[in-house]
Order: structure tokens, then C-alpha cells, then sequence
């Protein structure tokens, strides 16, 4: 059944990007197509960071520390992972040296990337708490939001968009919940939700 979905799923249509975003990181400013470091797919993850913010999400952090380890693996199979966020660049890469990552982590607060595909949204929208989200209209609940994005270059250099996902459908990129999925005690979360997460080197206060 897993197998049928992901078939689904990679056979939903294309979008062709016709924006030119600029984004800013480690290696200066670079375009959408830029981020693929040469390779054909880029899954992009909108990591909770905005503009405004002291350090990043939680929950966004908890999942990546899950990245960068499968990097070196992914390159191998024509895959580039970032992380993608509002914030400037320099909060981005002090948060990531705190934190010890190694993977990309670009800024598109220039850009109307977030805003484009629905992970950002403006102060009349919150104001009005609605907005276009999830593939609906709903409170987004919070201005920032998390998801996966799916991109595949062409050998003209064209980009396309291929998949994006939202709250409850990142779950199948969260590794630590396909552990606790299967011990005795599960999630043990009493219906709360994620109310347990902390970042890495936080446990202990």
C-alpha cells in the first residue's frame, strides 16, 4: 500500500516555476536553480524561522537533526536537501553552529518564496485567521509554518515543482515518530501532541 501511495505521489502534475527567487547562504546568493548543486532533484524543507525570530522552531529542529547524516546518502541518488527559512542568513548560520549542523540552510526573507507557496503568511492574514493552507482555507495558526517542497531540474535547466506537504503530512519524514511507533508505550502523548519536544541540547533544563 506504501509502495501504490508513493507511486500517487510522484505522479502528481508539475508546476513549472517561472519566478526567479534569490536566495542568500554560505555560498553568497544563489537562484532556485543554483541550489541543486548540479544534481536533478531538491527537496527543500521551510524549516519555523522568521524573520523576527530568536531561534528556530522546535519541532523544525528536532527533524533536523535527522538531516545531517542522510545528505551524503541522498547526493548519490541525484537528490540535493536544504533547509529553507525568512529569517536572515545570519541568524540562520548562528543557529546552525549552536546547534552543530552541517547541512545548507539558506534565507529567502528577500523573496516571496514562504509566501508563494503557502508556509508564510501576512499580518492581515493572521489578523483575520484565514489564509490558504494546507490546501485550504484555515488559520494557519501561526504566521511561520513547516513542510517539504519537491523540485526537479530538466537538462534545459527548466525547474518544476513536483510535491509539497504540510503539518500531519510531514509525519512520513519524521523518523523518531516510526520508533516510538512501534515500542510498547507508542507516543505516549495522551492526545497533546508533540508537547514533549525540546531542541537536542535542551532535555536537561
Amino acid at each position: 500500500m506504501q509502495d501504490e501511495l508513493n507511486l500517487e505521489r510522484r505522479s502528481l502534475p508539475w508546476v513549472k516555476v517561472t519566478k526567479d527567487y534569490v536566495f542568500e547562504g554560505s555560498n553568497g546568493q544563489q537562484t532556485l536553480a543554483e541550489l541543486f548543486e548540479g544534481r536533478s532533484q531538491l527537496i527543500i524543507y521551510q524549516f519555523m524561522f522568521g524573520p523576527e525570530d530568536k531561534a528556530g522552531c522546535p519541532h523544525c529542529s528536532l527533524r533536523a537533526d535527522c538531516f545531517n547524516g542522510i545528505n551524503v546518502h541522498l547526493k548519490h541518488r541525484d537528490v540535493t536537501m536544504i533547509c529553507e527559512s525568512r529569517a536572515p542568513y545570519e541568524k540562520l548560520a548562528a543557529y546552525k553552529k549552536r546547534m552543530d549542523w552541517n547541512f545548507n540552510w539558506v534565507s529567502s526573507g528577500n523573496t516571496n518564496f514562504n509566501f508563494d507557496y503557502h508556509f508564510s503568511f501576512t499580518p492581515e492574514e493572521m489578523t483575520k485567521g484565514k489564509a490558504f493552507f494546507n490546501y485550504s482555507m484555515q488559520n494557519p495558526g501561526h504566521s511561520e509554518r513547516e513542510g517539504h517542497s519537491v523540485f526537479y531540474k530538466d537538462k534545459r535547466g527548466d525547474v518544476f515543482h513536483t510535491y509539497t506537504c504540510y503539518t500531519r503530512g510531514n509525519e512520513l519524514f519524521n523518523s523518531h515518530y516510526h520508533y516510538l511507533d512501534v515500542v510498547p508505550k507508542g507516543r505516549d502523548e495522551d492526545g497533546r501532541g508533540p508537547f514533549w519536544v525540546r531542541r537536542h541540547n535542551e532535555y536537561d533544563n
